[in-house]
């Protein structure tokens, strides 16, 4: 029997907890990724507003809780029968109960690679304080995966408290232990903060933004030193692969920026569920 399947039979009601857990959350997360920015937005409207002397903007209430879900398109308010993940968007054939326009296929993707993950994060730390840091990691990176492919954002309102939360939970060697774990966010961070300056030095551009710096710190300081090689290698890899392939397709030119931040996030992810597969395959190659 195959091991994974083992591991399914051996606890069936955990995975599908968690897996109806994640549908519910990744909603939610799909509510982060669409209003996290905008309230962002309003903010950096208001503040430089108040630097200039100017009048302050007024807006109305807006929050991740405030004003309940509604389409963006009509402004209809979305009922809890047209809220339900994945299903609703299924009844509804990914259209606006209202006004009919087309719901991005995007929330219910959200929703389902939640579930999944977290299927995954059960299967592999089983009931334990691993499981509840995974969760919250994986939920993390998903946002912030979307927020950057959205906006070329990575918001410090994540990835600061994604860094110490992982200090923390490695106090006890969660995932590493601590030494290692700070290690690991100070040559995360100063790694590619590095490569930015000699790029910036030789090329007088900027080769990507400080929440690239962020993040990287944020996964060493949950996975350690030893990963930070791996995820670098892993990210520049398969985004070296993707951007040349666009450019073959004519999708984006040389100049065309490209979000670094969900290579990162896949990157951490991967070394998540299988911390040693890309030095194995390294290792078989050699």
């Amino acid at each position: 029997m195959d091991p994974l399947e083992e591991l399914i039979r051996a606890q069936p009601g955990l995975s599908i907890a968690l897996g109806v857990l994640g549908l519910l959350v990744g909603s939610f997360l799909n509510v982060v990724i669409h209003r996290l920015p905008k309230i962002m937005e309003q903010q950096w409207e208001r503040e430089c507003a108040e630097f200039r002397g100017e009048e302050i903007p007024k807006y109305k209430p807006y929050s991740l809780a405030f004003p309940g879900s509604h389409c963006p398109s009509c402004d209809e308010e979305i009922t809890a029968l047209q809220n339900i993940p994945v299903l609703s968007y299924l009844f509804l054939r990914g259209r606006c109960a209202n006004c009919k326009v087309a719901i991005p296929i995007r929330y219910p993707l959200i929703e389902l690679l939640t579930g999944v993950v977290w299927v995954l994060c059960g299967l592999s730390f089983g009931v334990s304080n691993a499981l509840a840091a995974s969760m919250l990691l994986t939920a993390v990176l998903i946002s912030l995966t979307a927020i950057d492919l959205d906006h070329q954002l990575l918001p410090d309102s994540l990835t600061l408290p994604l860094l110490w939360i992982g200090l923390l939970i490695n106090i006890d060697g969660t995932f590493v232990g601590l030494e290692s774990a700070v290690l690991g966010a100070v040559f995360g961070y100063l790694s590619l903060w590095s490569v930015y300056w000699l790029f910036k030095i030789i090329t007088g551009k900027e080769g990507m933004g400080y929440g690239d710096f962020k993040l990287l710190a944020a996964l060493g300081a949950w996975f350690g030193l030893a990963a930070i090689p791996t995820i670098i290698l892993l990210s520049s890899l398969v985004g070296a692969v993707l951007g040349i392939l666009l450019i073959v397709t004519g999708r984006q030119n040389r100049e065309t920026p490209m979000p670094f931040g969900p290579f990162l996030a896949g990157a951490g992810l991967i070394h998540l569920f299988y911390p040693n597969a890309v030095m194995g395959w390294i290792a078989g190659i050699i």
